[in-house]
């Protein structure tokens, strides 16, 4: 069959791979003049820089497109398991190393916080748990399949289900579990990993610690965007055929059948179509004509992303990788978070990828990727925000690192929400499509087949299982497992 995919991204490069191996037709329409999407580079200056995603976790699913298609995934894409997953900080002067060694782990927060390392031990356990009792079956496999249902797993499941505390927060299972108010929010940031709130998301939710800490964190040797370069690579291999700075207009629909897609005046004819767009823009924007799937389209958005880009002309020894440094109040954080406000004392994310790659700025220097959570983008006054942001980041780092560091910004870029919309297709530049803000998110998440257009399929982000790395390319695997 001759397959079109709208879009280069992870979750379109992933199904592309599939759908070649399967010995399809496969051409790609991208708007933007490269392979990625948000799994992008750019450069400023002497400093290099990821646009997007930073963690990277579960590496199987990378790998697991090159033995597919019979290639050593070595060949084409290398990486590193981090020792320690992150360092975080508090501006009460306590910092904790996260090591990636769970053992490790539990007996460094009992040494720094004094919370008994049997508990976050048990904590951990209990993300395990939940993972191996829902993670693979829902996140592998489309909820809108009878068979997804009836199979032994979702049964023991299902005896277990007092053990998944949907009926919780994550917040509640986490106070519940860890007792420590410091150790408590080191569990609910996991609920950023989806753009969510842990004071509102259910406590199934507590299986996102489980892919760092179970399967471990990783560094790919070129950065981030070496993700996307060995996919493309591969899909090049493969035959597939990309057209870049090629927007399409339309998806053609007749009989309630998928016939092609419009890209410019041309009329380009194909069996099947998958939608890597953002998928309320793949029906506001492209299927325009036809019926739209309102109850999906208005549910509750993600949050969105407030990124600045610096180039430091210093070295810190103390920052890894990863970095997080804590809000004083996290509750009211996240309050402002649900009303479209930012709130003075920001949890700040910082991402330094010279650290495991000394190229990417100059020596003695460093790339940071200093991100913060915000709201999507409902019409508030971002220059004033952003101004405002800028200057409470900079004084947490300042005062927590004891150093002014804004007299050590070199280069500086920026991303929010209207330019992350208009540079990657996110519908009010949430980063992760919709929320997981209650129990039934993961069942209001557009399918990634869809029964009233035939031969139309969705991946990526904004839809089934959802937003990052890991489930984009699962929900590649959901389309090429259900293809027909």
């Amino acid at each position: 069959m001759k397959i079109g995919i709208i879009g280069a991204g992870i979750g379109g490069l992933a199904t592309a791979v599939r759908l070649a191996i399967k010995g399809h037709e496969v051409e790609v329409f991208e708007a933007n003049a490269g392979p990625g999407g948000k799994l992008s580079e750019f450069r400023n200056g002497l400093y290099r820089f990821d646009l997007g995603p930073s963690l990277f976790t579960m590496p199987m699913y990378v790998e697991e497109l090159f033995t597919l298609a019979g290639r050593d995934p070595a060949a084409y894409f290398t990486y590193e398991r981090l020792p320690v997953v992150c360092r975080y900080f508090w501006d009460d002067g306590t910092r904790l190393s996260a090591y990636a060694d769970k053992d490790k782990l539990a007996q460094e927060v009992e040494r720094t916080i004094g919370v008994p390392a049997k508990r976050v031990a048990k904590a951990i356990r209990d993300s395990r748990r939940k993972y191996e009792l829902t993670g693979r079956i829902f996140l592998e496999n489309s909820l809108h399949r009878w068979d997804t249902w009836i199979s032994k797993k979702v049964g023991k499941a299902l005896l277990k289900f007092h053990q998944l505390d949907v009926f919780s927060t994550m917040h509640g299972v986490n106070k519940r579990h860890l007792r420590h108010p410091k150790m408590v929010q080191f569990f609910d940031r996991f609920a950023t990993y989806n753009g969510s709130n842990p004071y509102r998301a259910p406590g199934i939710l507590n299986i996102i610690p489980h892919f760092e800490q179970g399967f471990g964190a990783y560094f790919p040797t070129g950065g981030m965007h070496h993700i996307t370069q060995a996919v493309y690579r591969l899909a090049l291999e493969l035959g597939v055929q990309f057209h870049f700075h090629q927007r399409v207009s339309s998806i053609q629909v007749e009989n309630s059948r998928v016939k092609g897609v419009i890209v410019g005046e041309c009329e380009r004819p194909f069996d099947r179509v998958v939608s890597n767009m953002d998928v309320f823009f793949t029906y506001q924007k492209l299927l325009k004509d036809q019926k739209q799937p309102d109850r999906i389209l208005q549910q509750e958005k993600s949050t969105s992303a407030l990124i600045f880009y610096w180039g430091i002309r210093q070295s810190f020894p103390d920052l890894d990788l990863h970095n997080i440094f804590f809000s004083g109040d996290y509750q009211n954080e996240f309050s402002h978070l649900a009303r479209g406000k930012i709130c003075s004392d920001p949890t700040v994310y910082i991402n330094i990828t010279s650290k495991y790659k000394p190229d990417d700025a100059p020596t003695g220097a460093e790339n940071w990727f200093t991100m913060i959570n915000v709201p999507h983008n409902s019409g508030q006054e971002w220059d004033a925000l952003i101004k405002e942001a800028r200057t409470n980041i900079l004084r947490k780092l300042s005062f927590n690192l004891g150093t002014d560091i804004e007299s050590l910004i070199e280069t500086e870029e920026v991303l929010e929400p209207r330019s992350i919309e208009s540079r990657t297709g996110s519908h009010l530049g949430a980063l992760y499509g919709t929320s997981s803000n209650n129990r039934f998110a993961a069942f209001l998440r557009h399918p990634n087949k869809t029964s009233a257009l035939k031969g139309l399929y969705f991946c990526g982000g904004s839809v089934h299982p959802g937003g990052g790395i890991p489930l984009s390319l699962l929900s590649a695997k959901i389309v090429a497992d259900n293809f027909s």
